[in-house]
């Protein structure tokens, strides 16, 4: 059973997200009434929160089509019009996937099909060109993102839904392994989900990977059903300590502790001493460090702070940089 059939198809069966949940049922539940397409919905957090999940879910909960694209796959305003005019039939979800990352040229062609259900379309070259305005399906466009700072302003105010995913609380996730292990026809103790769930980093599709690795663990053992015992060995040997970080996150703090004197260390600095991507280390790994109070960030660079220096057990230390006002680094 892959990703996909554990996918929720109802909001009844989305686990989290509750605040997001309740006006997304009255958003739909007037669309419905109303026999029209809902508004246009950005939605955006960091990864693996369900961005993906609640594109399909609304899509299936109006009872339409859903078309998934991406913004990186439209880079010509002959793509978007290819998807617009040949692929979508009228109440249709369209859901582009980073869509910050969508052609500005055809971003701007995008307006008026968002606004007026219309696009333009050049025909020939040169002085011999012309251009026609199709009229579109009324459809529903589902972007997500996970850098809401790079969506262009004109883009952002042609959205009339805007919402914010958060990360998962442990008993959210722990629900979210037990449904999946039910699908999976896996038995799982309540106490092996609840830790499962401690160590997802906040993160459902994170939760979701690591039942699969504990299950492999449990069926080489020959165990029918996943207790306590075998979900921490399992974890422990996947490098995913009690708070959820794993290798490359304790990497990345004993890089600021021991070869920068617990900072400040700038980001680039920082990726070339651990061998990592600055993208990477910045959306991936710093987000979680800094909410779980294990990074901070300075007008100097990136600092440990004082949990950092427990939690990789060594003598705790006052950093330099915690003298500085914080702010993004440079």
């Amino acid at each position: 059973m892959d990703d996909g059939t554990l996918r929720p198809t109802s909001l009844a069966e989305y686990v989290g997200q509750q605040r997001l949940k309740e006006k997304l049922a009255v958003y739909l539940e007037a669309a419905r009434t109303r026999r029209e397409a809902l508004d246009h919905v950005l939605l955006y957090g960091p990864p693996g929160l369900g961005k993906t999940t609640l594109a399909h879910i609304i899509a299936a909960e109006l009872g339409v089509g859903l078309r998934v694209t991406s913004g990186p796959a439209i880079e010509k305003p002959g793509d978007l019009a290819a998807i617009l005019t040949n692929a979508l039939e009228e109440g249709d979800v369209l859901f582009i996937d980073e869509i910050h990352r969508l052609g500005r040229v055809a971003e701007e062609h995008l307006y008026p099909a968002m606004e007026d259900y219309k696009i333009d379309i050049v025909l020939g070259q040169g002085p011999a060109a012309r251009t026609i305005r199709l009229e579109l399906p009324r459809f529903t466009l589902v972007g997500a993102t996970t850098r809401p700072g790079l969506i262009t302003g004109p883009l952002r105010s042609r959205f009339g839904i805007i919402e914010h995913l958060e990360y998962y609380r442990d008993e959210e996730l722990a629900e979210g392994v037990e449904r999946d292990a039910r699908l999976l026809g896996l038995g799982i103790d309540v106490e092996a989900a609840l830790e499962i769930g401690r160590r997802a980093r906040g993160t459902m599709r994170i939760a979701k990977r690591l039942l699969r690795r504990v299950r492999d663990f449990a069926e080489v053992a020959g165990e029918q059903r996943v207790g306590l015992a075998r979900t921490r060995t399992a974890l422990d040997r996947l490098g995913i300590d009690d708070q959820g970080l794993d290798r490359r996150d304790r990497a990345i703090l004993r890089a600021v502790v021991e070869r920068f004197a617990g900072g400040p260390v700038g980001l680039d600095t920082l990726a070339t001493a651990v061998g990592e991507d600055r993208g990477t280390l910045e959306e991936v790994h710093e987000p979680y460090l800094i909410q779980r109070g294990l990074l901070q960030r300075t007008s100097r660079g990136r600092v440990a702070t004082e949990a950092t220096y427990r939690h990789l057990g060594l003598p705790v230390a006052a950093p330099a940089g915690s003298l500085f006002d914080e702010g993004e680094a440079p």
